[in-house]
Order: structure tokens, then C-alpha cells, then sequence
């Protein structure tokens, strides 16, 4: 079966598919190949139905070894779609009669809300933090200005050029975003300073010959790795001591929600960060709550402390005591 999962990878090239979609189906179907072959299956044609269904609950009923916590519903679903993505081009091919997967129902998947969002102070305790005084501080608070400004994903970032920035017009351009799509982007004002003092100072001493024009390179001259990025991100999140977590995609909610929370349409927010689908983006009106919590304050009548309540001047401002019998 193996050999028949490298020529679908294949396919996904020639379809064009994004690097990251791919490398995605490969750890997914790996992880199916690893089940059969533990049972051995080792044909194709020996998966039917009943087995998908199999290996969907033992899904289901994983337990990881490290903290013995279940598999998420979403990394559950990942891995049947990279099963019936497989089993629905073997049967376009004629390689298997019928995709057995075709009708295996996916776990719903929950809506998220964004576990931590940064206010607007919090951002900039965190940007403080990189010692401006070394070239690399320079990179690190360039590279958490522009993910501040413009919302990007960590994949966008890295994928920048030196030429995809117009400081004239205060835009950036991605290319080739999440599914495949370009689109323009405003950036700040300062962050765009950020950028001038990186590529003055900072990225001619980082840059190895030939250079393919990359713009966040590491001191050695590379491009970033996604573990590297995010871990570079994380370390100053967890350095700002906010009680909050995240890395690149903490600043993607922070952008989205202070946007929001400063007054603009959701259809721009949909626009900045690239969202096909408008719902994906509306999950960001429920982590807002400033406009709500305004609302509330000005109309409930028990929301607000009135000024002799505030000096404790009544005895009805503080609770009663709860009688012994309670």
C-alpha cells in the first residue's frame, strides 16, 4: 500500500496542492499505514469498509502515551479525510473497485474559540522584550511587529520576500496563502520602520550566497524552520510572565479581536486574514467582548456601583452575612 500512497502524493503535486496540505496527508496516512500493518493488511484490497470503521474507533479510543489524553475530534477527522482522499483516488484510478471510505461519517467538529488573546498592553510587553541592541533582537521584534500589524500565519511569514513589501503604500503582499491564494494586506506604520531597520542593518550581515531573496532569515543565513519560528515566538510570550500561551497564531487572534474591538467590519478582518468563508471569521465577534461589556455596564442596573456604594457609605453595598443554618 505504501507504494500506491507515494504515487498519490504525487498527484497531490501535480494538483498543486500546497506543501504543507501534503506533508499533512503523509503524517495522517502514515499513521494508517502503521495500523494495517500492525493487523496485517498490506493490500489495498483488503480494506473495506468495516476495517476504516475499525480503525476509526480505535481513533476514537487512543490514549497518548505521553499524558494519556484522547486525540482531539479534529486530529481524528484529519486522519479519515487522509484515508478517503487515498481510497477515493485509488478507485478513480481503478487501482480498488469502491472507496470504502466514501461513507464514513467524520466527528463533528466543535467551534473553538481562541483559548488567549493578548490586549493591546500585553502585545506590547511582549514586543518590548528582544534586545534591539544585537542583530537578532532586531529580527525578533521585526518579525513580532509585522505578525502584530498584519495578522499573518506563521507559513505566510516565512514565505515573505524583501520584494513583497511596499513601504510607499504601506502594504504587504502574500503569496500563495492558505489555499493557494494571493491577496494584499495593510501593514503599520511601525512595523514598516521595523522592516527598513532589519533590511539596513540586520539581513545583508545574515544573508548566504546565493540568496533567494527570502526576507526573515536566521543568523546562519536560513530560511526559518516552523518549529524554530514558532519556538522563537513562544519563548518571548512565555518571558512577558502574562499567564497566557501561544506562539505565531496568538498575535493572528490578538490582531483579529483588537481590530474588531476598534470598530472595524467584519468583512475587512475576513479580508486581512485571509478567511474563504466568513463564519471562520466571525468566531472572532465572540472572543470580543468590549463592546458587549460597554453595553451591559450602561444598561444593567446592577453592573455599575453607585458613588456612595463605591466609598462604602451604605450597608447594603457589601454581601450579608449567610445565616449559620445555610
Amino acid at each position: 500500500m505504501a507504494v500506491y500512497a507515494e504515487e498519490f502524493y504525487e498527484y497531490l503535486q501535480s494538483r498543486n496542492y500546497s506543501d504543507t496540505t501534503i506533508q499533512n496527508r503523509k503524517n495522517c496516512f502514515a499513521y494508517f499505514l502503521r495500523w494495517c500493518d500492525e493487523r496485517g493488511i498490506i493490500e489495498p484490497s483488503e480494506v473495506s469498509r468495516p476495517v476504516v470503521e475499525r480503525f476509526q474507533k480505535y481513533l476514537f479510543t487512543y490514549r497518548k502515551k505521553r499524558d494519556g489524553e484522547p486525540l482531539s475530534f479534529r486530529a481524528q477527522s484529519s486522519n479519515l479525510v487522509a484515508v478517503r482522499a487515498f481510497f477515493r483516488w485509488m478507485a478513480k484510478k481503478n487501482y480498488v473497485i469502491y472507496n470504502p471510505a466514501a461513507e464514513i461519517e467524520l466527528p463533528k467538529l466543535e467551534k473553538r474559540l481562541p483559548k488567549y488573546v493578548l490586549t493591546s498592553t500585553e502585545a506590547e510587553a511582549v514586543l518590548m522584550l528582544p534586545d534591539i541592541r544585537e542583530p537578532m533582537g532586531v529580527r525578533d521584534r521585526t518579525i513580532l511587529e509585522v505578525f502584530y500589524s498584519t495578522g499573518m500565519r506563521r507559513a505566510e511569514l516565512m514565505n515573505l520576500s524583501i520584494y513583497d513589501i511596499d513601504m510607499e503604500r504601506g502594504t504587504v503582499f502574500i503569496r500563495q496563502g492558505k489555499g493557494k491564494k494571493d491577496r494584499m494586506v495593510p501593514i503599520g506604520e511601525r512595523a514598516i520602520l521595523w522592516v527598513q531597520k532589519y533590511l539596513a542593518e540586520v539581513r545583508p550581515v545574515f544573508a548566504s550566497t546565493p540568496d533567494n531573496g527570502t526576507l526573515f532569515l536566521t543568523a546562519q543565513g536560513d530560511i526559518f524552520t516552523d518549529f524554530r519560528l514558532t519556538q522563537m515566538v513562544r519563548d518571548y510570550v512565555e518571558k512577558a510572565n502574562l499567564g497566557k500561551k501561544g506562539a505565531c497564531h496568538l498575535f493572528r487572534h490578538t490582531c483579529a479581536t483588537l481590530m474588531l474591538e476598534g470598530g472595524a467590519d467584519i468583512r475587512y478582518i475576513q479580508q486581512q486574514l485571509g478567511h474563504t468563508d466568513l463564519s471562520t471569521t466571525e468566531i472572532y465577534t465572540q472572543v470580543s467582548i468590549r463592546k458587549l461589556k460597554e453595553v451591559h455596564t450602561l444598561t444593567h442596573p446592577g453592573a455599575r456601583l453607585e458613588p456612595h456604594e463605591a466609598h462604602g457609605t451604605e450597608a447594603a453595598a457589601a454581601p450579608a452575612a449567610l445565616p449559620p443554618s445555610f
